[in-house]
């Protein structure tokens, strides 16, 4: 029976070694971001199947989200009498957190685990080394078009859920709760500062270079054939998941850990 402090440290000098990999592969694809030449053919692809393909469920969610928070606001101000909150409170909440947030987790979703089982399946099948054999740096051609076109379309994609969030949230407030519609759209504008849309673009920019990253790590380095794919699937997905919590976190604290 292994000691328990062995297998302790063996799981910390295991994830300790996986940061690494991971980090260098980072490093790698970001050289490769700024570097040229870049295939932009390949970057307006993706950008097509990240942003234009992403666009029902993100803006389903955000909709939804949006309504059944003004909703739950309403009731919980009623009790103190306080129902003209849920305008501000609805715009504030769908801009600096859950459009970013929950947009995020809904493209990783989609998009990374699509991303690991295709370059996985790539990987399996050896025809990331067919590239190599061909001099083409498979970095370049595989990895840097999805985490530019993942980059570049996410801040769209959270412009795009923010306003159908507070879309959602108008459309209960005056429909459902008898809200005045003129007063609704004035609060909201009073109440949303520049601060709040710029953090919630660099959310998003941030989401979808991790969303990107995630799916191509795992994906490029999965090994065993059809389960080694599933299991890269897996965990680019639950990986994405929790880089978008974390991040989030940090953006959070750093732009609003001393403002109102």
């Amino acid at each position: 029976m292994k000691n328990p402090l062995s297998i302790i440290g063996s799981v910390i000098l295991a994830a300790l070694s996986e940061l690494g990999r991971l980090s260098v592969f980072s490093a790698t694809a970001i050289s490769h971001m700024v570097r040229p030449p870049l295939y932009w053919r390949l970057i307006a692809q993706q950008m097509w199947f990240i942003g234009y393909n992403s666009l029902p469920v993100v803006g389903l969610t955000a909709l939804f989200t949006g309504a059944a928070l003004a909703q739950q606001i309403f009731i919980g101000g009623s009790r103190f009498n306080a129902e003209s909150v849920v305008p501000g409170v609805v715009v504030i909440a769908i801009v600096r957190e859950l459009g970013p947030v929950l947009g995020g987790l809904m493209v990783a979703g989609r998009v990374s685990s699509a991303m690991a089982a295709e370059l996985g399946t790539m990987r399996v099948t050896e025809q990331i080394d067919a590239l190599v054999t061909l001099s083409t740096d498979p970095f370049k051609y595989l990895i840097t078009p999805r985490l530019i076109a993942a980059v570049i379309t996410l801040p769209l994609l959270i412009l795009v859920a923010n306003t159908l969030g507070v879309l959602g949230g108008y459309i209960i407030g005056t429909e459902r709760l008898d809200l005045n519609g003129t007063t609704y759209l004035q609060v909201t504008i009073d109440f949303m500062k520049a601060a709040d849309v710029y953090s919630s673009l660099v959310k998003a920019a941030v989401f979808g270079f991790f969303i990107a990253l995630m799916g191509s790590y795992h994906g490029y380095n999965s090994r065993g054939g059809a389960q080694g794919v599933g299991k890269a699937t897996t965990n680019a997905v639950v990986s994405a998941f929790i880089a978008i919590l974390i991040s989030n976190l940090v953006i959070t604290v750093i732009v609003f850990g001393g403002a109102s």
